[in-house]
């Protein structure tokens, strides 16, 4: 089979090889849609391609058309896919892909060999973050900053708990985000942690002296904050977050 610019289209992307038929759980549309994504983004069929037809797919996973069919409808709703009567379902173009989907950016991550899906996190995260820390200077009341400081306590207090830092942390983010009243920005940056911190990758490896480093960074931008100085606070909240992405970041070989 091919596609009006001739090109060959395969039988059935790569996942779909002999041997490699899916066993079935309990879960079947979020295994589908899950195992489809990924060969989507990966290039394992690419944008003009068309996905394996529905009895493949059913032989495959071994699920019924109706979970097929709902999986495809899943693509369409998040763009990865264009059904065409007649044609059959091809890929679009990753200009249309919804990125900030949960599963469409989870594959991306999940997929990325050389960090560079989270070296991109990291930058966009920096950009957003810092126009929010630059809002809550500007925004910030008294019962604002009691609240920060509680927040920058609780850091210092669970510096040696892992897990307590790395709350305490990501609640200081949060009630920075949410001063700044910027909830587009807040939106966008959060979505972007949450699908990054379910690749264990994005925690790397920060060494014995992060966390003093960190509180020192929370600190400054704090005090800054607290000055009312939003250039200040944009500027160090940004630094910190490239930082600390480069702090813990594993080598690119990983």
């Amino acid at each position: 089979m091919s596609n009006p610019a001739g090109r060959s289209i395969p039988a059935a992307p790569s996942i779909l090889g002999e041997g490699s038929r899916r066993t079935p759980n309990a879960r079947l549309g979020v295994v589908v849609v899950h195992d489809l994504v990924g060969a989507i983004v990966t290039g394992e069929v690419k944008p003009g391609d068309l996905l394996p037809t529905e009895s493949v797919l059913t032989e495959h996973f071994g699920v019924s058309r109706t979970v097929i069919r709902e999986s495809v409808k899943r693509l369409e709703e998040k763009g990865l896919v264009r059904v065409t009567q007649g044609r059959g379902t091809e890929i679009t173009d990753p200009s249309e892909w919804n990125i900030l989907d949960r599963v469409v950016l989870g594959a991306f991550v999940e997929h990325d060999a050389t960090l560079g899906i989270l070296d991109e996190i990291a930058v966009i995260r920096a950009q957003l973050e810092s126009v929010m820390a630059a809002g809550c200077a500007e925004k910030r009341t008294g019962a604002d900053l009691d609240a920060l400081r509680r927040a920058m306590d609780a850091m210092h207090r669970s510096v040696d708990d892992t897990e307590g830092f790395a709350q305490s942390d990501i609640d200081f983010h949060v009630l920075v985000m949410d001063i700044s009243g910027n909830r587009l920005a807040e939106g966008i940056a959060r979505t972007l942690v949450a699908r990054a911190r379910d690749n264990s990758r994005f925690f790397g490896a920060p060494g014995p002296e992060a966390p003093a480093e960190t509180l020192a960074e929370h600190e400054a931008i704090l005090d800054a904050i607290a000055a009312g100085d939003g250039e200040t606070a944009a500027r160090l909240m940004s630094d910190h977050i490239t930082t600390a992405w480069e702090r813990r970041r594993l080598p690119r070989e990983a």
